[in-house]
């Protein structure tokens, strides 16, 4: 049907029948109203972007996080398993069946949980790049500011870690970048007191140290080993002191010399625990004594 007059005007004479299609402008080609479309399109897509579905885990990945997560000793229900790995609890029991008719000793069962058995020696681990970044950072870190035998420990738990990644992986890892510099690095009698702390902590020994205070007073004490704590440049040693019978701390660059004394038996009334609760309890004395005052 052919248009006709309206509001007083006469119809175009380039007006085509309504049943028909409208051909495009003659100054405008079909491709470029497609391309008119298609850049409307683009950027409905920008303001509404379409949500990233989230991959789903490998299985081989997922049955080594699962052989991960099942250390010895440690019982693991499979609901537990399930909401940590992402997963349903009928994924984990199939898993678990399958690591088992392949050789892996996972006890257990349904409803009361699974564990490994002791002596199973797991696979080497795989990082992510992430892990790989934290664990380069962190090993560097210490042999900048860590004692002798904490330095050895990181470069051989590097290059065991190095040695079992892929190709690929290992080749990002040898490109980071990172490094720990010092501006006053550490001593050789500060890293072997670091090793010699350590050791009295594990074992437990207590120390004789002949220690210089802040003033350079000299001091002889006797002391309980608890704990190693770094300070961004300065290591110092948490301890029980026998001479003050209460908890201190001792700086290891002013210790100028220390002996073991043998293993001790430790109290309730000196362990690192009892510390952290007696400085807790400062903390709280302090801050109600402020707000006294404040009031």
């Amino acid at each position: 049907m052919v248009q006709t007059e309206r509001d007083g005007k006469a119809p175009s004479p380039f007006a085509q029948p309504s049943n028909q299609p409208r051909a495009p402008h003659p100054r405008v080609g079909g491709a470029a109203v497609a391309g008119r479309v298609g850049h409307r399109r683009r950027i409905a897509a920008s303001l509404n972007p379409t949500p990233k579905v989230k991959r789903p885990m490998r299985r081989a990945d997922r049955l080594f996080r699962l052989i991960d997560r099942l250390r010895p000793g440690k019982l693991t229900t499979a609901r537990k398993l399930a909401e940590a790995m992402e997963v349903s609890e009928r994924t984990i029991y199939r898993d678990i069946a399958h690591l088992q008719a392949s050789g892996v000793p996972i006890e257990g069962e349904a409803g009361l949980g699974y564990m490994m058995r002791d002596g199973y020696d797991l696979p080497p681990l795989m990082f992510t790049e992430e892990e790989i970044i934290a664990l380069t950072v962190g090993a560097r870190m210490v042999r900048t500011w860590g004692g002798s035998a904490m330095v050895r420990g990181a470069e051989s738990a590097l290059e065991k870690i190095t040695a079992v990644l892929p190709d690929t992986t290992r080749a990002r890892a040898e490109r980071l970048r990172f490094e720990a510099w010092a501006t006053r690095p550490l001593d050789p009698q500060t890293r072997d007191m670091i090793d010699m702390v350590e050791v009295a902590i594990k074992s437990p020994d207590r120390l004789h140290l002949a220690y210089k205070d802040d003033k350079a007073r000299a001091t002889d004490r006797i002391v309980r080993p608890l704990g190693l704590w770094f300070w961004g440049s300065v290591w110092t040693l948490v301890a029980w002191c026998e001479l003050r019978n209460d908890f201190r701390m001792f700086r290891l660059d002013r210790i100028d010399a220390a002996k073991s004394l043998g293993i001790y038996t430790p109290q309730d009334d000196q362990t690192l625990k009892a510390f952290y609760a007696s400085e807790y309890l400062c903390d709280q004395r302090r801050k109600d004594t402020e707000t006294h005052h404040s009031g």
